[in-house]
């Protein structure tokens, strides 16, 4: 839809120079020894013309060529003839079955102007309230589902980040800033610091003057190098407005491989990996230090590369202090506690699970390694505390017993039993204790606001749209 909206967008600028300079198609197609039909059809943007007719376009009204290649368009009518018709293609605005509307020059600005008034009001209504709690996880669950089929390996996010690379001359090891710099370049796109970025997004993209607008901080665990190659995925692998909310989940986490894929790039990864296997030393926090990653990072593009490089089954989650799990990816067996749709976000993991142990360990910035036993079988856990702005994050990476001969720490003498999630564990209190309390404890519970509360509203959830245009009004006086 892009590219045959830049069409439209050049058929619009060149009748703009065309009327500008008073020539008729005619007029023009003497010129550049072309019929008026054929130029019809450029100015209506129904053909892509070659470099040689662009040349010759662009010395016959005297302009340069990157003038007619501009996207912005040239006028107000202009303006509003390609909103009409990207809001045409919306699927939104054809599930109303209206017929296709052509619009001539009789059709006057106001009522364009009109249409696109309610289509706007049509979207924010269709935004509205549409991500439900129970929307938001059965999503979740459903993404997850997919991961475990494809092993967590996305070969067309990899190809995508590969060819990004290749472009910008990579050759292994830490992507440093400058390369990072060619690739905003090789995109088409300059990055730029705001401070007064509004609070509620990672970064704003102006697709209109092509610059990406980051913090200059760290937000979380997200450094301003992941936040800009997480935009560069966006733009990589043609994303669009998201249709709904599992539509924008899938972008969010196909851009954050990207991200991943691009700082740790698979076949410098792979080959490290499989060496580290055959050495028995696999260790995620190697992996971190040698691609200059973050830990969590690492343990998720280890999921990537796992079963697909190393024929290996594992599993990932990330939780709280409290148990509270916020990600997870499983394919080696392993069963999290789960509602009735399946997700598992919000749900409490096991107090005998390394993700909670890890906690009270005499040292529990340190990796900490654990052997788990539980319903499905034994597990080699790896949990590190990430710590982050806002609270600490245990990331934990697991596989089935039979593989820990291949990791770092496999000595371990830790050791727990789990029953969890469906048996005898740590969700009932002891017997004795609950004989002398039950019945004399009220506690007042702190709400999981991002599993309770319904998602905000808006075609990016969680965005407010009025902060980020007024942001990019604010900056664009600038460009």
């Amino acid at each position: 839809m892009t590219q045959e909206l830049d069409l439209i967008a050049f058929g619009q600028r060149l009748r703009h120079l065309r009327k500008q300079r008073g020539l008729t198609l005619s007029d023009l197609g003497a010129r550049v020894s072309r019929a008026p039909s054929q130029l019809s059809l450029l100015e209506n943007g129904k053909r892509e013309p070659k470099l040689s007719l662009l040349k010759a376009l662009a010395t016959a009204l005297g302009v340069p060529v990157e003038e007619l290649l501009r996207r912005q368009p040239p006028n107000r009518r202009a303006q509003l003839e390609i909103a009409l018709e990207e809001a045409q293609r919306d699927p939104i605005y054809a599930a109303l079955g209206l017929p296709k509307l052509k619009v001539s020059a009789r059709v006057p600005n106001d009522v364009l102007e009109h249409i696109l008034g309610l289509y706007g009001e049509l979207r924010a209504r269709q935004a509205r309230g549409t991500a439900t709690p129970e929307e938001a996880r059965a999503a979740n669950a459903e993404l997850r589902r997919r991961q475990r089929e494809l092993g967590n390996y996305f070969p067309e996010i990899e190809q995508a980040a590969a060819e990004a690379l290749a472009a910008v001359g990579y050759r292994t090891g830490a992507l440093s800033q400058s390369m990072i710099q060619s690739l905003v370049t090789h995109f088409g796109y300059t990055v730029h610091t705001a401070q007064d970025l509004p609070r509620s997004v990672r970064s704003i993209t102006d697709l209109r003057n092509r610059r990406v607008y980051v913090k200059h901080e760290q937000l979380g665990m997200h450094t301003p190098r992941t936040i800009l190659l997480q935009t560069l995925g966006h733009l990589a692998l043609g994303h669009g407005k998201p249709r709904d909310f599992a539509d924008f989940l899938r972008q969010r986490t196909e851009a954050n491989y990207f991200a991943a894929a691009v700082l740790v790039p698979e076949k410098a990864a792979a080959v490290y990996l499989q060496e580290a296997k055959a050495d028995r030393a696999l260790s995620v926090e190697d992996l971190r230090d040698v691609f200059a990653v973050s830990y969590e990072m690492a343990a998720h593009r280890f999921t990537n590369l796992a079963t697909h490089h190393l024929d290996l089954v594992c599993h990932f989650v990330r939780n709280d202090a409290g148990g509270t799990i916020y990600k997870a990816y499983e394919n080696d067996g392993i069963v999290f506690p789960a509602d009735e749709q399946g997700a598992i976000e919000g749900q409490r993991m096991c107090l005998q699970w390394s993700g909670r142990q890890v906690f009270v360990s005499p040292d529990r910035f340190s990796v900490y390694y654990q052997y788990s036993d539980s319903p499905t079988g034994t597990y080699f856990c790896v949990a590190h505390v990430d710590p982050s702005r806002e609270r600490d994050f245990a990331i934990t990476l697991g596989v089935p017993f039979r593989e820990s001969r291949w990791f770092r720490g496999r000595e371990t003498t830790h050791r727990t039993r789990s029953n969890c999630p469906s048996g005898d564990c740590c969700r009932r209190p002891p017997a004795d204790l609950a004989e002398r309390w039950e019945g004399y404890a009220w506690p007042s519970a702190r709400a999981n606001s991002h599993v309770l509360a319904a998602l905000p509203p808006g075609s990016f959830p969680g965005v407010d749209e009025a902060d980020v245009y007024t942001f990019l009004e604010r900056h664009a006086i600038t460009v």
